[in-house]
């Protein structure tokens, strides 16, 4: 182990130590695993992981550096990275600069050296906590006291803090489709875009008024950061949109705010799915789509439905412990998916939902 002696701290008083290259600035949040073995650029840019630690399961990272394709924001949105080991010469023809150079340059900490898949276990057996990473041979009472006072995911609106703070448009052509953008990957906006959509993206708190006065053919809710019950602004937004007739169509945190919407509520699950491997079941044909997913909460519920929210039916369920996947309105043009079909690490079993939301669409005539 090389670097400055340094650890990462739970909430639960157990911590696990590592080393650092450079001196920490923040360091504290959710503390959560993904069990993905690429894609660590696409992961740490996701505006999904906003206020986390992302402690990545693959023993090394690193491997293929960084490269301005692969961001899904402008800059990391994690909290810190914890790794086994990271690799500090990447071999890629599109690398333009080493992981550790790219995170130290954005002051997001490195915690190296770790047992990673005992920290794993841990949270798999514990939950998702708070943490911290700092330096030191082991935690000071202080560093305790500021762990224990920082914020919680649990009743956190970041949605607000993760939206762009102005509307802009992608595409020419096409159904015209009003995003809101409670935390949006570029890739999404782009996989609209390539499913021949003209597409204006707009704030987490655009009012019904505002979108109406866009003309859209069609809504769409982004995924986000943070809990989906403290984005109370939405609800009656969203509710008012759909009942209006327009398709709508969401994606992870998009998906809890349409179930919200509709009378659901929403659960914090133990450890979250964080990862390019689940398996979920589409409960119309019987079909196992092999899935990417990032999300520590879901909708309250299960393939017999949704408790509260009789308007909505169950059409996905994740096959590892049941929860909701997947749903539509018994009668609007609304449905909204609970993984990333936007996101393929092998697997395309996901992609036809865009096309699936451009047919439900009907382009308004030309003025």
């Amino acid at each position: 182990m090389t670097g400055r002696p340094a650890f990462v701290l739970l909430e639960d008083g157990t911590w696990f130590s590592g080393s650092l290259d450079h001196p920490v600035t923040g360091g504290f949040g959710e503390v959560v695993f993904t069990t993905n073995m690429t894609g660590y650029q696409e992961t740490f840019t996701d505006p999904s992981y906003l206020g986390q630690i992302v402690v990545m399961t693959a023993p090394m990272i690193g491997n293929y550096g960084v490269n301005p394709g692969d961001m899904e924001s402008g800059k990391p949105q994690v909290s810190g990275v914890v790794v086994r080991e990271l690799a500090r010469r990447p071999s890629n023809w599109q690398a333009t600069e080493g992981l550790d150079q790219w995170l130290a340059r954005h002051e997001i900490p490195v915690l190296t050296g770790v047992d990673t898949r005992r920290l794993t276990r841990h949270i798999r057996s514990k939950g998702a906590m708070r943490g911290v990473i700092a330096e030191g041979e082991a935690p000071t009472d202080s560093t305790r006291r500021a762990l224990l006072g920082s914020a919680s995911m649990e009743g956190l609106d970041l949605a607000s803090r993760a939206t762009v703070t102005e509307s802009y448009q992608q595409g020419s052509e096409g159904p015209h489709v009003v995003a809101f953008d409670f935390g949006m990957k570029r890739n999404i906006v782009e996989m609209l875009e390539a499913s021949g959509c003209r597409v204006t993206v707009v704030p987490a708190a655009t009012s019904v008024e505002q979108v109406l006065a866009l003309a859209p053919d069609g809504v769409f809710l982004s995924n986000g950061p943070g809990d989906p019950a403290a984005v109370t602004y939405a609800f009656p937004v969203l509710k008012a949109l759909a009942e209006r007739g327009l398709p709508m169509f969401g994606i992870c945190l998009g998906h809890q705010l349409l179930g919200l919407a509709f009378g659901a509520r929403t659960i914090k699950l133990p450890y979250g799915h964080r990862g390019g491997n689940h398996p979920v079941k589409d409960l119309a044909d019987g079909r196992v789509l092999i899935t990417t997913q990032n999300h520590g909460f879901a909708v309250d519920g299960g393939e017999a439905g949704i408790p509260g929210a009789p308007d909505l039916v169950v059409t996905h369920v994740n096959l590892n412990d049941g929860t909701v996947e997947g749903l539509r309105h018994r009668t609007l043009p609304v449905f909204a998916v609970q993984y990333h079909p936007e996101a393929a690490p092998g697997p395309h079993d996901a992609y036809p939902h865009f096309a699936q939301f451009v047919r439900s669409m009907t382009p308004r005539p030309a003025d």
